[in-house]
């Protein structure tokens, strides 16, 4: 899985999970030649690697276990974590969601990973528990629609996104769109809570935290919800309720297209970064010592080219205390790319929206990932995915 040995990495996951499907076991060396899968082998896996155009190496046994011994010494800033099962996959989307909707659905069908699509009905219904990892994409968790409506309220998507989303909150028994997201957002809440895995990219984390800081509180302007918002609810916001956020300022205003101040000024940011020198650099962890983020931030580069979206970076400042930073661009003072744990749980926030496509838009065509087999922004988004198959270690003492 290094830069020059692997024709494409993103394929590459897509077997590792194959392999685990068929209940068999894989060892992720973790910063082994860009963090290699170490794979049974067999005619039927060879194969599988030669229809999906992924590279490998035959080893003997001898070499095999050659290799996990040079990974164990100590001198070594490396690990084998065992992957023992295929985790079962969700993603939250509305139905009739394209894969090239969100970078997340897109790179799992390229991998030929399979997950189930879930929304609200689901979700209020108790089918969570029914999967280990779930996703979350560019969803307005506030009921404010992604604040769109300033410039496509007309715009024939725009009201069928708001009728949409109209009729399952009625029919879910909510008067408000934003009651249900907030249900919604505590359900998502209760999962990982109880052991689940949660990644978030785009517009999700930062609308998912303030809706969960604005619990009981009218954030939302008569264009979204019929009344107008609470004049006090800046003050009424409840930050211990976030999982990565705090201290920031709402904004109520619906001509804005920010949901907070979480996210990084687009109009600042243009004047400072551009497709040529946006970047954020991967932070290195120890192998043995912090195996978790590790596993996320295993790439054959440190450096990952930087991508927009409706919440293109995190302000630092409103980044709790506990959180782990993984990622960031110190030069522009932001923060791509975080984790943390909520009480069996983890969590994981990725900023951005596709990370071969600096700056969508709107009806911008999909990306074609057949261009893009080496995409170091999307291997993060696949090692969140193959993380809750990692077997748990003892914590050494």
């Amino acid at each position: 899985m290094d830069a020059e040995g692997q024709e494409n990495h993103l394929k590459a996951y897509g077997i590792t999970y194959w392999v685990l499907s068929k209940q068999q076991k894989v060892q992720w060396l973790l910063n082994y030649r860009g963090g290699s899968f170490l794979l049974p082998d067999g005619e039927t896996i060879r194969k599988e690697c030669q229809i999906r155009g992924v590279s490998f190496e035959v080893l003997s046994d001898d070499q095999a276990n050659q290799i996990l011994d040079d990974i164990s010494s100590p001198s070594q800033n490396q690990d084998a974590v065992i992957l023992e099962k295929a985790p079962k996959i969700a993603v939250y989307s509305p139905k009739g969601n394209q894969p090239w909707d969100d970078a997340v659905t897109m790179v799992l069908t390229y991998a030929e990973i399979p997950y189930t699509t879930v929304y609200d009905e689901e979700v209020l219904g108790d089918k969570l528990a029914l999967y280990d990892w779930l996703h979350l994409h560019h969803e307005d968790f506030t009921g404010q629609y992604g604040k769109f409506w300033a410039r496509y309220r007309d715009a024939d998507w725009y009201r069928q996104d708001v009728a949409y989303n109209e009729e399952i909150a009625h029919k879910l028994g909510f008067s408000k769109v934003s009651q249900c997201k907030l249900a919604v957002a505590q359900k998502i809440r209760d999962f990982t809570a109880g052991g689940g895995y949660l990644f978030s990219m785009c517009s999700a984390p930062d609308s998912y935290d303030v809706a969960l800081a604005a619990e009981g509180v009218d954030i939302c302007d008569y264009m979204f919800d019929g009344d107008p918002p609470d004049p006090n609810a800046q003050a009424k916001l409840d930050y211990s309720k976030c999982f990565a956020f705090t201290n920031f300022t709402i904004s109520t205003n619906p001509f804005e297209y920010e949901i907070s101040s979480i996210d990084v000024d687009p109009q600042q940011r243009q004047r400072m970064a551009n497709p040529q020198n946006d970047y954020f650099s991967l932070f290195e962890f120890s192998a043995k010592w912090d195996p978790v983020p590790t596993m996320l931030c295993q790439d054959h580069t440190q450096v990952i080219k930087g991508f927009m979206g409706q919440t293109t970076a995190f302000r630092k400042q409103y980044v709790k205390p506990n959180v782990l930073v993984m990622g960031e661009n110190k030069s522009l003072g932001e923060v791509r790319y975080i984790h943390g744990e909520y009480g069996k749980g983890m969590w994981t926030f990725l900023a951005g929206h596709d990370p071969e496509d600096y700056q969508h838009f709107v009806g911008d065509p999909p990306t074609d990932l057949n261009l893009h087999p080496n995409s170091p922004g999307f291997r993060l988004i696949l090692n969140n995915v193959l993380f809750p198959a990692a077997k748990k270690k003892k914590q050494k003492t």
